[in-house]
């Protein structure tokens, strides 16, 4: 079974949440953490930093780490390191059909991927 090892930036700004929904691949259309691969010999922080600036041609500042979570999908297991950050500046949707600023009272109002889910869980919790 593959493994995949990611990391994901739970983007904060006046007591919201960024959530993006996929514009590509098998989960086209569901909604996520902006995030992606660590590529060998980076660490999880600098990989989040390089995947937003891939993904949202932005910079961000990560403020601490949250949650690790697992998931098992039919064709690959998940190993995923969530990490608040903050967004320093705009940001552009580059691989995105779309993005919205969640308040924990709309986190359930998106369709999420269901490895983000523990993440939606932990923010229910934690905002």
């Amino acid at each position: 079974m593959k493994e995949l090892y990611v990391v994901a930036a739970i983007i904060k700004k006046d007591n919201k949440i960024l959530a993006t929904q996929r514009g590509y691949g098998e989960f086209e259309g569901l909604w996520e953490f902006p995030g992606g691969k660590i590529e060998e010999g980076e660490t999880k922080e600098d990989a989040l930093v390089r995947e937003i600036k891939e993904e949202l041609n932005a910079d961000i500042e990560v403020e601490k780490f949250a949650l690790d979570l697992e998931w098992q999908y039919p064709s690959f297991y998940l190993y995923m390191s969530c990490f608040e950050c903050v967004l320093k500046g705009e940001f552009e949707l580059l691989e995105h059909h779309n993005a919205k600023w969640l308040s924990k009272d709309d986190l359930d109002s998106v369709e999420w991927i269901q490895a983000d889910i523990a993440a939606v869980d932990y923010l229910k919790e934690n905002m």
